[in-house]
């Protein structure tokens, strides 16, 4: 039987990691390890979780000690911290990317300022992204986007050149009015239930008689959390804030920032608050597929690496958006399984494009060439994600499309089904342009003396690799038992199915 705890380590580690960088900056090579170990601590205790916890099993953790108020007063006072099969789903992905992106990081920003700088700040976001997570309050988990969002700012002008803090700017204000639209949908649900649990406002609004004020709160939360999921229409701050970051920290917004903050978020809200009506369904459908096509034909026409990674980013939240809107056990299982490989093969193909700028000093595809040999393991690893991105079988990004795309045939939604089709074979045709301008072809003479990055950064891309390789074996009944059952049958449970 596994503490409740515990579950405060989630956010009191990375803490406890950004204070003590902060603490002995001056000492080389402890913001290194501080950073590694702080995320190698949250990452094995969401493994923890994952072995120990039982498919609807709830674990609360009462911050305050205000167990025996609730009891006595026969309601849900003080803030509660949750863990369940969806939170513990979460945990792993974000905490694993977060893990390895510090490992990277090790060599990589050794080309920055000083890097506890850096880890500080990266650490605070690791912080707000596992509190986002773990919160049954709905004003603390406006706190906790807050606390990450901050962080991310500062990091996405860690370069402080004028594009960099250009991008940065334009991300802060889009964050700020997010917020801002998140925080109002907290102060109407408020007047109206007298409630900020989660759990409470739910059954409250199950009896609810304010259709009017219910959907103000649809449209502030969608256009808040859509912000920051970037999904389109609300889209705009991406394309400049991911290729501006370092490789690290566009491997962590692409990878999972935009996932906790938006997609879990929007997630959570509407299924285990609202019960997830048919309107946001449909809203959710819609959305996705646009995301899907429109985004992947902006990617077609980039030049800039990580300028098209980050409008694929958009493209793919866009699956992962049309699987939960279908809502059916089918299209939750691939909205979870795509959300868990776009973690691992977004940020290996972010991490790719640091790799390559490392060497050759440029993202401009038209500016490479010819450097299968002198990277190989950058090579192989980039056409190991963009295979899996692509959805090209046996990749681990095969199953999640295809699990997508089954669910819109079960529910007869055929239209979505070809666009998720053909968003694929458009990913498939952009990744194809990708590898010959960076890698096939005669090499530059410019880059004839370009090598192969340091071991922790090869070791990183790796690891992430194998994963797009093998990532099947989630499948397999026994460990989708243990980590995808889990947080399909939160969301299933919601809705009946």
């Amino acid at each position: 039987m596994i503490s409740e705890n515990i579950i405060p380590l989630f956010v009191a580690i990375p803490l406890a990691g950004a204070f003590l960088t902060v603490l002995f900056k001056r000492i080389k090579g402890i913001p290194d390890t501080l950073g590694v170990m702080a995320s190698a601590g949250a990452f094995a205790l969401s493994i923890l979780f994952v072995l120990k916890m039982e498919i609807g099993q709830r674990i609360i953790y009462n911050v305050g000690n205000w167990g025996g108020f609730q009891e006595v007063l026969g309601k849900i006072v003080g803030i509660q911290l949750v863990v369940d099969g969806l939170t513990t789903f979460m945990l792993v992905t974000v905490n694993l990317i977060a893990f390895l992106v510090a490992v990277y990081s090790i060599s990589y920003m050794t080309r920055y300022t000083e890097k506890w700088q850096f880890y500080s700040l990266f650490l605070l976001m690791l912080a707000g992204m596992n509190g986002v997570l773990i919160t049954g309050d709905m004003f603390n988990l406006f706190v906790f986007v807050e606390i990450a969002s901050l962080a991310s700012y500062a990091l996405v002008a860690f370069g402080t050149e004028k594009r960099e803090l250009e991008a940065s700017f334009k991300y802060a204000v889009m964050g700020g009015i997010a917020s801002l639209l998140i925080l109002l949908g907290v102060i109407f649900l408020y007047s109206n239930t007298g409630t900020l649990n989660m759990g409470n406002m739910a059954k409250i609004l199950d009896s609810s008689e304010e259709p009017v004020l219910i959907y103000l709160v649809f449209g502030l939360f969608l256009a808040g959390f859509g912000l920051k999921a970037a999904i389109i229409p609300f889209h705009a701050w991406l394309p400049d804030a991911h290729p501006s970051a370092p490789a690290p920290i566009s491997a962590m917004l692409s990878g999972v920032l935009i996932k906790a903050l938006g997609v879990y978020t929007l997630v959570r809200v509407f299924y285990c608050v609202f019960g997830f009506p048919e309107q946001v369904s449909s809203i959710f459908m819609t959305l996705g597929a646009l995301s899907m096509i429109i985004a992947v034909l902006l990617a077609l026409k980039q030049w800039d690496m990580k300028r098209l990674l980050a409008y694929h980013s958009i493209s793919q939240i866009g699956y992962i958006i049309l699987g939960f809107g279908i809502g059916s056990h089918l299209g939750i299982m691939g909205g979870l399984l795509h959300l868990f490989n776009h973690s691992v093969f977004k940020s290996l193909l972010f991490l790719n494009a640091g790799s390559l700028e490392y060497a050759t000093g440029t993202r401009n595809l038209k500016e490479m060439g010819g450097l299968t040999k002198q990277m190989p393991v950058t090579s192989w690893t980039t056409l190991s994600a963009s295979m899996s991105i692509s959805g090209v079988p046996p990749f681990a990004g095969f199953w999640s499309k295809l699990i997508i795309i089954l669910a819109c045939i079960e529910r007869g939604l055929w239209f979505y089904a070809i666009i998720a089709v053909l968003a694929s074979i458009l990913t498939l045709a952009s990744f194809m342009k990708v590898t010959r301008y960076a890698f096939l072809g005669d090499i530059r003479k410019k880059l004839r003396n370009v090598v192969e990055v340091p071991v922790p950064m090869r070791i990183v891309m790796i690891i992430l690799a194998i994963m797009c390789i093998f990532g099947g074996v989630l499948l397999l009944p026994g460990v989708r038992q243990g980590f995808l059952d889990q947080a399909v049958e939160v969301l299933s449970g919601v809705r009946g199915v």
